[in-house]
């Protein structure tokens, strides 16, 4: 269950002009500080860069925000930045989340700036109500044998196999059959040089 006491931080990316020249950023930062649990809510030209980024450490420590969001574009791009962001003023990496209002808003509604915009606010509302249920991870890391099994020993099979040798694997390569080749060691010649198959 989400805690009532939870403090949320809002920071809207404006993008350059990505994510500003569709949506009234404005309009959604001061929405967002109407939604239950958002207690800071602000912008910045570029939330990625090094004073963005800046923003969000300060607002953590002086805030003492238990969740951030941050809406700006696709999180394939950036999540890892803030996760990195937030993790080095002590809180749990996964206690941020990324709203995607470029591509998945912005973008989409080029031209049209109202639908845009509510689009945005839509999205907002969205994430700081997921953000209530967001739980702090631990990562692990788990020892791998650097070891692979390749299952058929056909010319795709084989070539894996080496390929995954040559890269500092153990391979283990097994074949149904008691030979090595597949289709290929049916064939009597190949083309274009028309040798041997075998």
């Amino acid at each position: 269950m989400p805690k009532d006491d939870l403090k949320i931080g809002v920071f809207v990316c404006e993008c350059g002009t990505n994510i500003a020249g569709s949506v009234d950023i404005d309009t959604v930062v001061e929405d967002a500080k109407k939604l239950g649990n958002v207690v800071y809510s602000t912008k910045n030209r570029y939330m990625c860069s090094e004073p963005g980024q800046a923003e969000i450490k300060k607002a953590i420590k002086e805030e003492k925000l238990d969740r951030v969001i941050v809406a700006a574009c696709s999180p394939r791009m950036h999540e890892p930045t803030f996760r990195e962001c937030v993790a080095s003023v002590g809180m749990n990496p996964y206690l941020v989340d990324m709203a995607n209002i470029r591509e998945q808003c912005s973008w989409v509604h080029m031209g049209n700036r109202e639908a845009a915009t509510t689009k945005a606010k839509d999205i907002m509302k969205a994430y700081v109500a997921r953000a209530r249920y967001l739980q702090p991870q631990d990562e692990k890391e788990i020892p791998v044998e650097k070891a692979t099994l390749v299952i058929g020993g056909g010319i795709a099979g084989m070539q894996s196999a080496l390929d995954l040798a040559d890269a500092g694997y153990q391979v283990y390569l097994v074949e149904k059959e008691p030979s090595l080749g597949g289709l290929m060691s049916k064939l009597a010649k190949t083309y274009p040089t028309m040798d041997c198959a075998i």
